[in-house]
Formats: structure tokens, sequence, C-alpha cells
């Protein structure tokens, strides 16, 4: 019982590390860049004036759609660093580290 009380402390801890996270990511060499929360969330996006093109918006959509998964991916991976640190290590239920504390 008390591993379990300590556990889900250093989870919560855990939980409020990655809330307070931002990750940045890019695509297009830079041309889209953004800030993630460690909710996913956006919190900044800066779109180089050279994609503003009305002929070609699926170059900026696309660009915008890879920017995202690249800082998802980042968000992700320290979330399953972190669970690590919480669990030392012990597998997890199947799902428990997929997404990132507070979803």
């Amino acid at each position: 019982m008390k591993q379990a009380g300590q556990m889900q402390s250093r989870m919560k801890e855990a939980q409020e590390k990655l809330k307070g996270m931002e990750v940045s990511a890019e695509a297009g060499a830079g041309l889209v860049s953004l800030t993630l929360t460690g909710k996913m969330e956006i919190k900044n996006l800066k779109i180089d004036p050279k994609l503003a093109d009305p002929e070609d918006m699926e170059t900026l959509q696309d660009l915008i759609v890879e920017a995202y998964e690249a800082g998802r991916a980042k968000v992700q991976a320290a979330s399953s660093e972190e669970m690590k640190k919480v669990t030392g290590g012990m597998p997890l239920p199947p799902g428990m580290g997929d997404m990132p504390f507070g979803m």
C-alpha cells in the first residue's frame, strides 16, 4: 500500500512537470514552426509569409500537420521518459504509456 501511495505521488509530480513542459517543432526547414504544451495544445504557430500562396494551400496544410506530428512525438517521448522514472521501468498495461499525463 505504501509503495502504491508513493507511486501515485510521483505520478502526480510527473503530471505537473509535463503540464508545464513546452516543445518546439518545425517543418519545411523552418518555414512552419510551432510550440506544443505537454498536453499537446498548440501554444504558438509561425508560418513564413512565403507559404501564404492561395494557389498552394495544400503545401501549407501539409507542413502544419508535419510540424504538429513532430511536436507530438517529442511530447510522447518526454511522457514515456517520465513514466519510466515513476514506475522504475516496470511495464505498464497496454495503452497507459501512450498518452501524456493528464490527457
